[in-house]
This record gives structure tokens, C-alpha cells and sequence, in this order.
């Protein structure tokens, strides 16, 4: 996924990164180390066969990772789905500024890449995942702008990205529904916690199946209708009933104001693919088939 990613703000390579263990994780420096990945936010060094290194590459990602690095030990026990917890944390050094993490390695291809061909199970897997994760925050778990406010509050950027991308998307329409959209009662409840970027690009499959979800970097307490945005990134309408059933539990809790509240965030998302997609095409294709999935859905 590097097709159109922002610039670095600091070079990362193989001996770099082999330095800060020989600095701060000795015991681990021999291992074989590889580049696997560059994301928008972050790379990523598989550590022999069991481990894997994340170190942020731009400033604006170096305060996320230390979400994770807070969060995720006590997020995971109750999660149904392995998420990459710290097993190690690093620090600046070696003439790199921010911190980093080394975790377990987890398999799996990206569902943006690789389609799982069993769709109810995925959907039923990451319904019970965010089912369980959406559960009362603490006063001091981090609060994101952008990511868990009213859908209100996202107009303005709704409104300028539909302006960016007219030649992408039928940008009248998109507009039109969103003033449906934002008329959805506001979430009543107490803040939740939610992944914050909760799409096909952060989960891992594996034959067939959910093997990982990964990225917590926007981990925070908010509206839970945020992640239940995957609905319209990841799914065909008669699969969306099983996933919404999934993530709603015991108690059925997800009712239509928060349904549509989901499919306004569906929206959110989509422009944001496209206006970030640049030459990416991988991005621009989810852009494209969430924003077709949201004005294509005649459910209500």
C-alpha cells in the first residue's frame, strides 16, 4: 500500500533498525530481520519468525503508536481476535526520534487485497470483535477529532473532500445523502472504546477466515457506529444483516439511529480513500466500491 503515501519525515532501513536492538533488545538483534512493509503511518520489519518491529515514519503517526503501546495489553485479553500487542517497546535512539514497538508477528493478507471467499464468517468473526471492544472507555483513554465525535462534525470535511473528487464520485448525491444521514440521532450513551480505523486494509485473513486485526494507533473512546462503518466497506447487503447482528450482541443494542450513524461514517471513509488516493490504487478502488455500497443501500 504505498502508492501515494505521504513522505517520510525520517529515513528508516535495515541497519537502523538492527541498531536500535542492538541498543535496547540485545537478546533479539541476531534474529533475521526483513522489510515488509511501508504503510501510510508506519514500517514494518518482520523479526525472525515470531516478531515483528513497527516504528512510526512521520511525526504525526509518533504519538499513535504509544496509543498501542498503552492500550492494547489491556484491550486484548478481551478481544476474540489476536491484535498486535507490544511484547517490547523501544525508545528514541540511533539518531531516530520516536518510539517503536516489537509484537508478535501476525499472518494473514489484507482483506483490501485478498477477499476473504467466506463472507458470513468474516462477518459474524468481526462483529463479535468489535461486539466486544465496544465497551465503556476509562475518563483517561484518548479522544480523536476526527475519528468517534457526532457525524455532525464531520460536515465540513465531507463537504470539502466531495469537492475534491467530483471527477471520482457523483458528488451532488453524495451530499444529498448526507443530509439524510446527519439527522440520525446522536450517540446517548457513554463513550465506548473503537478501533478508529476500522477497515478492510487493518484486518488480516487467512484461509478464508479473520486471522488478525491490526493498526490500533486511533484506538479511542467515541461513538461506537465508527467501526460499524465496515458494513459498507466489506460487505454485500445480505451479509451486512450478519455482521450487524453480530456486533450487537446479546442485547441487540444496534438500533437504526446508530445503523445510519454507520453509514454516514461508511460515507466519511469513502470520500476519505478517494481523496487520499492519489495514485494508489488500492485505496481508490475501497474508496470507490464503500461510496457505491453507501448510495446503492435502499434498506431505509
Amino acid at each position: 500500500m504505498t502508492g501515494g503515501i505521504p513522505a517520510a519525515d525520517v529515513d528508516i532501513d535495515v541497519p537502523l533498525v538492527r541498531a536500535l536492538l542492538n541498543e535496547q533488545h540485545p537478546d533479539l538483534a541476531s534474529l533475521p530481520l526483513f522489510d515488509v512493509e511501508t504503510g501510510w503511518d508506519n514500517v514494518v520489519y518482520r523479526l525472525g519468525d515470531d516478531l515483528a518491529v513497527r516504528l512510526p515514519r512521520r511525526a504525526a503517526a509518533a504519538a499513535l503508536i504509544g496509543h498501542e503501546q498503552r492500550w492494547l495489553p489491556e484491550l486484548a485479553p478481551r478481544l476474540p481476535l489476536p491484535v498486535p500487542t507490544p511484547v517490547r517497546t523501544g525508545q528514541p535512539g540511533c539518531g531516530y526520534p520516536w518510539s517503536w514497538t516489537i509484537a508478535r508477528w501476525l499472518a494473514g493478507q489484507s482483506a483490501a487485497v485478498t477477499p476473504s471467499h467466506d463472507p458470513l464468517t468474516v462477518a459474524a468473526q468481526l462483529g463479535a470483535f468489535v461486539c466486544a471492544l465496544h465497551q465503556p472507555a476509562p475518563p483517561d483513554a484518548p479522544r480523536n477529532l476526527v475519528r468517534g465525535v457526532p457525524l455532525l462534525d464531520r460536515t465540513q470535511a465531507v463537504h470539502d473532500r466531495a469537492g475534491q473528487v467530483t471527477s471520482l464520485v457523483e458528488s451532488a448525491a453524495v451530499l444529498d445523502l448526507w443530509k439524510h444521514l446527519v439527522q440520525a440521532v446522536p450517540w446517548p450513551g457513554p463513550p465506548l472504546w473503537i478501533h478508529g480505523d476500522f477497515h478492510p486494509g487493518n484486518v488480516l485473513i487467512s484461509e478464508g477466515h479473520v486471522s488478525a486485526v491490526i493498526d490500533f494507533g486511533d484506538v479511542c473512546a467515541g461513538d461506537p457506529a465508527t467501526d460499524l462503518a465496515m458494513a459498507w466497506m466489506m460487505f454485500e447487503p445480505s451479509v451486512r444483516t450478519h455482521f450487524r447482528t453480530a456486533a450487537g450482541g446479546s442485547t441487540n443494542w444496534i438500533d437504526d439511529d446508530t445503523w445510519t450513524r454507520a453509514r454516514g461514517w461508511a460515507l466519511v471513509f469513502g470520500l476519505a480513500f478517494l481523496a487520499i488516493s492519489r495514485d494508489s490504487e488500492l485505496f481508490g478502488r475501497l474508496g470507490r466500491s464503500t461510496l457505491e455500497a453507501v448510495l446503492g443501500d435502499d434498506s431505509h
